[in-house]
C-alpha cells in the first residue's frame, strides 16, 4: 500500500476531511518516518536480547502487610459533614 493511501485511509478511519495539501505533507512525514524505519531494519541486532524498558524494571511495590490504621473515628474527626460512619459529600451526579 503507498503513503499516499496509507494518509487518505488513515485520516477517513479518523474520519478527517484533508485538503489535498494537507495530505501532501502528511505523505511526506510519513515517507520520512518510513525512510527511518527502512535504515533501522539494517541494523544487526541478531546479538541483542528483546526487551520491553531500557532500564532494568524491578518490583517497587511494598510488602503487603497488615498495619495499624485510621479509625472510623480518626478519619472522620477533621470531616466537615458526616453521618452513621460515612463522609457526607455533595452530589455530583442529578
Amino acid at each position: 500500500m503507498s503513503a499516499e493511501l496509507n494518509v487518505r485511509h488513515t485520516a477517513q478511519l479518523a474520519r478527517l476531511e484533508l485538503t489535498d495539501a494537507e495530505a501532501a505533507k502528511f505523505q511526506s512525514q510519513l515517507n520520512q518516518v518510513l525512510g527511518y524505519v527502512r535504515k533501522l531494519e539494517e541494523v544487526d541486532v541478531s546479538g541483542v536480547e528483546p526487551t520491553a524498558h531500557s532500564n532494568q524494571v524491578h518490583n517497587v511495590f511494598r510488602e503487603d502487610a497488615s498495619r495499624e490504621w485510621f479509625t472510623p473515628e480518626v478519619a472522620l474527626s477533621n470531616a466537615p459533614r458526616q453521618a452513621n460512619q460515612l463522609f457526607i459529600v455533595p452530589k455530583v451526579l442529578e
